[in-house]
């Protein structure tokens, strides 16, 4: 098997009909939909009737061990530290909408690319892994996302987990061009971004790999990829010379001060301006009342998010116990210390890491003991958010603050910040 992941290269799909560089060594290339019985037979099909020197897979490294049942055991711990929770999140979440779809069809996802590596075993064919490696794509996806693109997937994403919104599609007429075409339409309306990163890179990435491996001279290359990869693989086969710098589609974006990161510093300068003001301008009796009233309304809120996910008792008091502080301060929020606690307790197992990408249900997710913990950490933050929109209202108005002063404050606190930051980076 050769893995071609690693030489900056990209996929695409065109129907297999489509051959290239006659009477050189041909890319025969399949476009198929990823949950469809019609694209597992003529995956079979044309690999037997080809017979190629090299059956070409969308698939990088990790997703091939994972469909060969290979997966690599991975701590929770190692999921939830180190930024690679929102990774694990998107990836999950993708993969049981697809396992989801797949069970309606009543076909496995990647059952095509699984058909294609036993074709090519049974033929002694070469194997060739030319996506580009999950991870990347995804952080990239991540890092490139707008703060307004993120609130739109993440609707979808819930929309389509609870079957809310969209339309209808045959899934086995998704191979057709014109369905083709109007689906990367759409989303390159809905989203550009999320076009951009997971459709035409990887086009490019794809494409990239299929013609160095016809460069090899090795013979005919059969490439099996998705549908919605197949105008722009094409055209990058055709059009060798329109390829992007292959090396600038494995980098990873930096972290930038991002719109929610002003929003949340605008929300904690509105909170400290108004406890500053409770200080000046009420007694100390005052003073405990409004801090009562904040550190109740966090609590409550907070603990009961970490509740409704079912969480630990233990989680839930923690969430209650530290929200009141974690909405002072943007470092630190009430769902880790929940999560952490939640953690603990139910200690997850590499069992529970790949259970959730092959739950069938929400009550097989709910029953996953990590996606308990994510869910404990992520509604205990959503409950601490709005304890500190909620708490900071009650407080001003228990105290008899003046709002639009406070707001004038941190309009000026928030210009500051942002005269630091354009001077810091020279803009």
């Amino acid at each position: 098997m050769t893995d071609t992941t690693q030489t900056h290269y990209q996929v695409t799909c065109t129907d297999y009909t489509d051959h290239l560089s006659k009477p050189e060594p041909e890319i025969v290339l399949i476009g198929t939909a990823h949950v469809s019985k019609k694209s597992v037979t003529e995956v079979k099909e044309v690999i037997a009737r080809e017979r190629p020197s090299v059956v070409a897979v969308e698939l990088c490294p990790g997703r091939y061990a994972a469909l060969k049942g290979k997966n690599e055991d991975v701590s929770a711990k190692d999921i939830l530290g180190g930024g690679n929770i929102t990774l694990f999140i998107v990836h999950s979440l993708l993969a049981y909408l697809q396992n989801k779809i797949g069970a309606d069809m009543e076909v496995k996802p990647g059952s095509e690319m699984i058909a294609a590596i036993d074709a090519a075993e049974e033929l002694g064919t070469e194997i060739a892994l030319v996506d580009r490696d999950i991870q990347i794509t995804l952080q990239r996806f991540i890092g490139k996302l707008g703060f307004f693109e993120k609130i739109k997937m993440l609707g979808a994403l819930v929309g389509a987990l609870f079957g809310v919104g969209g339309k209808d599609i045959d899934i086995e007429s998704i191979t057709e061009e014109d369905i083709v075409t109007q689906l990367v339409s759409e989303l390159k309306e809905f989203s550009p971004t999320t076009a951009s990163v997971l459709i035409e890179e990887r086009d490019a990435y794809i494409a990239k790999n299929l013609l160095d491996l016809k460069e090899k001279g090795t013979g005919n290359v059969v490439a099996i990829v998705g549908a919605g990869h197949r105008q722009g693989i094409q055209e990058y086969l055709k059009h060798p010379e329109k390829l992007p710098d292959i090396n600038k589609l494995l980098e990873i974006p930096k972290k930038r001060f991002s719109l929610g990161k002003i929003i949340g510093v605008g929300m904690i300068a509105l909170v400290l301006a108004m406890f500053a003001l409770v200080i000046m301008t009420v007694s100390f009796d005052q003073f405990l009342v409004a801090f009562g009233w904040w550190f109740i309304i966090n609590g409550v809120l907070s603990g009961l998010g970490a509740a409704l996910a079912r969480g630990h008792i233990y989680s839930v008091l923690t969430a209650f116990s530290v929200a009141w502080l974690t909405s002072l301060n943007p470092m630190i929020a009430a769902g880790w210390f929940a999560g952490a606690v939640e953690l603990k307790m139910r200690k997850p197992s590499p069992h529970d890491i790949h259970g959730i990408a092959e739950a069938e249900t929400l009550h097989d997710l709910m029953g996953n003991n990590l996606f308990r913990v994510i869910l404990v950490a992520a509604l205990a933050n959503l409950g601490s958010v709005a304890g500190t929109f909620i708490g900071a209202y009650v407080v001003a108005t228990q105290c008899g603050i003046d709002k639009d002063m406070v707001s004038a404050g941190v309009i000026d606190a928030l210009g500051v910040i942002g005269s630091g930051i354009t001077g810091t980076l020279g803009i």
